[in-house]
């Protein structure tokens, strides 16, 4: 079960405020009224070790001080209400859970979200507030599928009206083949990948290819491949979507499987990795922190 964090957050904001709020309208004044009468009643409050002292603060426990409740959103709203604009308006982190992105990105990277490159939305509703850039080809973007509630992080391949075609694991934009260049195939010996830069819109990446494998989608309807391409196709990205696709080429859940992405869709543009873990006990180390290509 996968917990909506945006949503839980606006209804402990809006609760604590809400609370915070009715206490502020009509039973603060009480107490303020009752703490003034017991300054009057024990004179003497404030002197150390005196009788009015131990009086003043036993009455004070029983009838001055705020409800748990009260005092609860009163600490804990302001800052719930700072995480989440900074969480929907600024940065939000995220974790990598699958290797649709290797090279690229790893399983257990921790990376960093900017939320307001592609405009800024309202939590929960995504409601676009304020315009800003578009997703350019080339640029990691988390974003919802079209088929699935939760986050996806792919590679932006196509823009509205782009010509996107994959062809023998040669992707073409526009009839234009992207440029490559082999880095290394692995493992040695008996190579079964192959790392390939990339160079798509001026922005340099590596992608992964299975030397082993045809790019057959249709394995991959249990991981969400609900209307696979042919290995070989071409397709035009409509209006206000993108075509989406993983580094991982031939092991990647994406708008090959289940179409393009809806511009409201967005969430925003991944630019950094901040901390690695490794599956289990293990501790998290910072040996892969900067920026995504």
């Amino acid at each position: 079960m996968d917990i909506n964090f945006p949503l839980i957050m606006v209804v402990l904001v809006f609760a604590g405020a809400f609370i915070w709020l009715v206490d502020a309208l009509f039973f603060a004044r009480q107490r303020r009224q009752r703490i003034e009468s017991l300054t009057q009643q024990y004179p003497d409050y404030q002197e150390q070790g005196s009788a009015d002292q131990r009086n003043y603060d036993q009455a004070f426990d029983s009838i001055g001080k705020d409800p748990v409740a009260v005092e609860y959103s009163k600490s804990l709203t302001p800052v719930l209400a700072l995480v989440l604009v900074l969480r929907s308006f600024i940065v939000e982190p995220f974790q990598i859970p699958s290797g649709s992105m290797e090279p690229t990105l790893q399983i257990g990277d921790f990376i960093l979200v900017n939320k307001f490159s592609y405009g800024l939305r309202l939590p929960v509703i995504r409601t676009k507030v304020w315009e800003n850039d578009e997703p350019q080809r080339g640029e990691v973007m988390v974003f919802f599928p079209p088929h699935d509630p939760r986050y996806f992080i792919k590679r932006v391949v196509g823009i509205p009206g782009d010509q996107i075609a994959y062809k023998g694991k040669q992707l073409f934009v526009n009839g234009e083949a992207v440029e490559q260049q082999l880095i290394a195939q692995l493992p040695v010996g008996r190579p079964a990948f192959a790392d390939l830069k990339e160079n798509l819109n001026g922005i340099e990446h590596t992608s992964r290819v299975n030397l082993r494998r045809s790019s057959d989608f249709s394995r991959l309807q249990n991981q969400g491949c609900v209307a696979g391409l042919k290995p070989d196709f071409e397709i035009t990205v409509k209006a206000g979507h993108f075509f989406m696709m993983g580094d991982n080429r031939d092991n990647s859940s994406d708008s090959r499987c289940w179409g393009q992405v809806p511009e409201e869709n967005i969430v925003g543009r991944a630019f950094a990795i901040w901390m690695h873990k490794e599956p289990g006990l293990k501790l998290p180390t910072f040996s892969r922190v900067g920026f995504i290509d």
